[in-house]
């Protein structure tokens, strides 16, 4: 592979997978002839107009395919798609039937009321440590340190004073344990579990590993746990008035993932990312569908002696 067709990889991964033209800093050119641009084979040009010590990538470099669940936002100029939860008020009307004698004034007033008023907090929840010897589920229950975990953790979330209104949990036994701990803290909040948020593995990282093996293929767990995110992130329903918080305990596969889409970051970097147990994710998505992460992985109300991450 040369060092142009890696740099261009490089520059896709970055991207996520539009790009079109990608500077990347290199040793300093050598000046070339008169012209605004250098002839290419197949008589296209790459504009020389960089700034010394810059490579212009050509725009033909292709990206390595990804997982046919995933969908990249079309070549938009920008690789944020505001649509990306398919709650844009735009998505949510048909315009085809859109009355004729009212004209924009309807469009206006139907678009009105498909908007998001509210914002959604989302705090995920990695499970407390675990006993990692059982061999099936129910036997990975909670460690004494990893109900000690769930305590501190129960009590940081009560302690912020939010008014918290569910709490989505994984039907995984680790997970289970942890959410009943941290519901004593949240005394009448709502409990829900899901298979959805089940661990799993959730796409083939980039760059690979070879040091964890998934017990299952990525094309088993990848689909639930993108429809775990495309069910439970997203922006508020337009008849939500309040802004809300809800709680997801879950795994940290499964957290890692939501965060690089919700971030519209490349999903195949999350196991880049790393969680300690009982630790919280603050996920906010405004009714413009503007995402921000406020805390990854925060365990600072822990001891150092009750941190771990197995």
């Amino acid at each position: 592979m040369s060092v142009r067709r890696a740099l261009a990889l490089a520059a896709c991964g970055l991207a996520g997978g539009s790009v079109l033209l990608s500077a990347v800093v290199v040793g300093k050119q050598p000046a070339r002839g008169g012209g605004d641009s250098e002839p290419r084979p197949g008589g296209s040009a790459v504009p020389s107009a960089a700034p010394p010590g810059l490579l212009l990538l050509p725009p033909t470099a292709s990206c390595p395919p990804t997982a046919g669940w995933i969908e990249r936002p079309a070549g938009t100029g920008s690789y944020w798609d505001s649509n990306w939860d398919r709650r844009e008020p735009l998505a949510l009307i048909n315009l085809k039937k859109k009355n004729e004698e009212t004209g924009e004034e309807e469009l206006a007033s139907r678009l009105d009321h498909c908007k998001a008023k509210a914002t959604r907090h989302i705090f995920l929840i990695r499970h407390s440590q675990y006993n990692l010897d059982g061999r099936a589920d129910k036997d990975r229950t909670l460690t004494p340190l990893g109900r000690e975990q769930a305590e501190l953790t129960g009590h940081r979330l009560a302690s912020l004073g939010l008014k918290f209104d569910q709490i989505i949990h994984s039907s995984m036994t680790r997970a289970t344990e942890t959410t009943e701990i941290i519901s004593k803290h949240l005394p009448g909040v709502k409990k829900i579990s899901t298979d959805l948020l089940r661990e799993g593995a959730p796409i083939e990282p980039d760059p690979p590993v070879s040091h964890w093996k998934p017990e299952a293929v990525y094309y088993e767990d990848g689909a639930r746990i993108e429809a775990a995110f495309r069910n439970f992130i997203h922006r508020a329903d337009a008849k939500q008035e309040e802004d809300s918080y809800e709680i997801f305990v879950c795994h940290a596969n499964v957290i890692r993932y939501i965060v690089c889409r919700a971030l519209q970051f490349p999903p195949e970097g999350w196991l880049r990312l790393s969680l300690n147990n009982g630790s919280i994710t603050h996920l906010v998505i405004r009714p413009n569908g503007r995402v921000a992460l406020r805390t990854l992985g925060d365990t600072g109300f822990m001891p150092p002696d009750k941190i771990t991450r197995t």
